[in-house]
């Protein structure tokens, strides 16, 4: 067969393109369009030979998509739109006029791709957006099958629940049943009594902006020796040791880069005394990490765990004698955790990217970090993309 002539829209630094060379299907990349000229300048570096086109979506003529015959379309719309904690504009806010544009366009292509691969933030599920795609693709023949994953369920110690949809015109049909509920785990998989999706109940959209202490309600005493974060509940604890547990899911220390110069990582002072109890900790040898936003490193707050490297130092001790130390003595007690942030590269080994991806020299660390917060997991990406293609 021919390789599958694939067009990547909203390509940003190239995760479903990386999904798709990982799923192993022979594939051509015939187009990526992105209007994010930093995104694009990555995008670039790890793909020369893909033709990338710097321009908004809608300003593409239905004559010119005709041209590139494509077979396939993989697409990451904006997610501001949807997200649980943005105004969920959905529909009438500006940036989701590329995706209807898209949906406008689909039913007058020439030839209608085989295949479609969507991946938003959860809440997409409930949107107009949403319903919109779905009467798109009934009326254009499609079958299609909604997903809510997060990567722990392959093994990956890291929180990111994403609403996804596959979906093939109805001459193949999908080589496992259907359902027009939404799947929270890959067909086929036993997920040992847990679903991807509840496998990340750690989620930057629970986290709030208040930094007292949470009391703890009196049914509900923590564990002896564990320390209880401010809006974190003993319930919340236990899941996150039961994470910390589950033997399926690697450690993140398989995911560090070795030789890191802390000092570059390390929490600020300032931020270390104002958010110690909000700081969702991590060491080496846990299991699991909370979703990393396009704020880390610039912000603390809810955008992604910290990594305390030195593993020697017993935590319970250090936050246990807080309460009666000046602001002085507490920085020089947390400085003995060596709190400090995961570095770019070691997100992106969170989120799949090969080893030969990296990024170029000029983009800052800010910028890497804010353009892995708006990307994706390529392993979740890599096995969706086999699933649609499988046959029954």
């Amino acid at each position: 067969m021919a390789p599958l002539r694939v067009l990547e829209l909203y390509s940003g630094i190239g995760g479903m393109h990386c999904g798709l060379t990982e799923s192993g299907i022979s594939a051509e990349v015939v187009a990526a369009v992105d209007v994010n000229t930093t995104a694009n300048v990555v995008y670039k570096h790890n793909f020369p030979n893909t033709p990338l086109w710097p321009k908004s979506i809608e300003g593409i003529p239905l004559k010119e998509l005709d041209s590139l015959s494509f077979d396939m379309i993989l697409m990451s719309p904006p997610c501001q739109p949807f997200t649980r904690i943005g105004l969920q504009g959905d529909v009438s806010d500006p940036r989701a006029k590329s995706f209807l544009y898209v949906l406008e366009i689909l039913p007058r292509l020439q030839n209608a791709p085989s295949y479609i691969l969507l991946e938003n933030v959860k809440g997409f599920e409930s949107s107009e957006a949403r319903d919109s795609l779905i009467r798109t693709l009934e009326s254009c023949g499609y079958v299609y099958q909604e997903f809510l994953l997060s990567p722990p369920c392959l093994g990956i110690p890291n929180s990111r629940l994403r609403y996804f949809l596959i979906a093939k015109l109805q001459t193949e049909q999908f080589a496992f049943p259907t359902t027009n509920k939404i799947r929270e785990e890959f067909p086929g998989t036993d997920t040992s009594g847990h679903s991807c999706s509840s496998s990340a109940p750690f989620l930057e959209e629970n986290l709030q902006t208040d930094v007292e202490q949470k009391s703890l309600p009196s049914d509900k005493p923590c564990p002896e020796g564990d320390i209880l974060y401010k809006l974190e509940t003993a319930e919340e604890l236990k899941k996150k040791k039961n994470q910390d547990n589950d033997s399926s899911v690697q450690k993140l220390q398989d995911f560090l880069e070795e030789n890191v110069d802390i000092s570059q990582y390390l929490l600020p002072p300032k931020s270390l005394l104002r958010y110690s109890l909000i700081l969702d900790i991590v060491k080496p040898t846990c299991r699991r990490s909370t979703c990393f936003t396009k704020g880390y490193g610039h912000y603390v707050e809810g955008t992604g765990s910290i990594l305390q490297s030195a593993t020697d130092v017993e935590i319970s001790p250090v936050y246990k004698s807080l309460e009666t130390l000046s602001d002085e003595e507490k920085l020089v007690k947390l400085s003995t955790l060596k709190l400090r942030y995961f570095t770019p590269r070691e997100i992106a080994n969170l989120h799949g990217f090969p080893a030969e991806f990296d990024f170029p020299d000029k983009i800052t660390t800010k910028q890497r970090y804010r353009l892995l917060g708006n990307s994706l997991n390529v392993h979740v990406v890599a096995k969706l993309i086999d699933l649609m293609l499988r046959s029954p």
